[in-house]
């Protein structure tokens, strides 16, 4: 047992502090104490997507229980920085609570807004002033490249005039991936492929929707179906792999259908 730790009914953050010190002491937890920021950053994304799976659950218990842990991987980091004299988790609150009050100058301060667009825009030329951001460059630089690619994609995307100019670039660009997987260029064809996909994340910004949360909706949807699919021609004792492309094509629209009247 270590010394000055006590059970308690109910915990609070001062008490995931001392316990996050106590697994990373001496006397703590073997594995706890060998952790580094690379060892365990994985393991914040992991919870970041459970939390995600929670709100889309809509389960309130399992997402009380992932906020937890997307906390526990705040402390744990704060922690080891505690460890090096470099900061502590008062330090990260410190920071994010100044940040909040500079950037809802609206709520602390006398700016006047209008609506939720008018504060996001005052959000963004906070921040770039507070950057020290210049131009859309260093604004687009600033985007961290280990977000997902299309999440990258809809932050640093280029703004058309219009709607029609992303549509039409989408267009050029499925016209260029033809002509680069007739070429059979492998590098051509993977470059084309991204010029593609982010022309796709551009109409993406223009109409409103989220490129990937779209794309993972899409993913869901070819996997019902695909079990429809594979439903159908089993019910009628066909394999798969057996069946030409005309029968998987009048299998597959078959299944649309039946999904699409549920």
């Amino acid at each position: 047992m270590i010394d000055g730790f006590s059970f308690k009914d109910v915990y609070g953050i001062g008490d995931l502090l001392q316990i996050m010190q106590c697994l990373r002491s001496e006397g703590g937890c073997p594995w706890d104490r060998e952790q580094t920021h690379e060892s365990i950053k994985k393991n914040l994304i992991e919870e970041t997507y459970e939390v995600i799976e929670a709100i889309n659950q809509q389960d309130k218990a399992l997402l009380c229980e992932e906020l937890g842990d997307v906390l526990m991987q705040v402390v744990f980091h704060a922690q080891m920085e505690a460890e090096e004299g470099s900061f502590t988790f008062e330090n990260v609150a410190d920071g994010v609570c100044k940040k909040l009050i500079e950037r809802h100058p609206h709520v602390f301060g006398e700016v006047e807004v209008t609506g939720s667009e008018e504060v996001l825009r005052n959000w963004d030329d906070i921040k770039k002033r507070s950057k020290g951001q210049t131009s859309q460059t260093e604004t687009m630089l600033s985007v961290p490249r280990e977000l997902p690619a299309l999440m990258r994609a809809t932050k640093v995307g280029f703004d058309w005039p219009d709607i029609s100019g992303a549509v039409d670039k989408l267009y050029e660009e499925t016209s260029e991936l033809s002509g680069a997987i007739e070429s059979g260029s492998e590098e051509e064809i993977a470059e084309e492929l991204g010029d593609l996909l982010f022309s796709a994340v551009n109409v993406s910004r223009f109409v409103g929707c989220d490129a990937e949360e779209a794309l993972t909706a899409a993913t869901d949807k070819f996997m019902r179906r695909f079990a429809c699919v594979e439903e159908k021609a089993r019910e009628r004792g066909l394999k798969l792999e057996e069946l030409s492309l005309s029968e998987l094509d009048a299998l597959w629209y078959e299944a649309k259908l039946d999904l699409l009247s549920k």
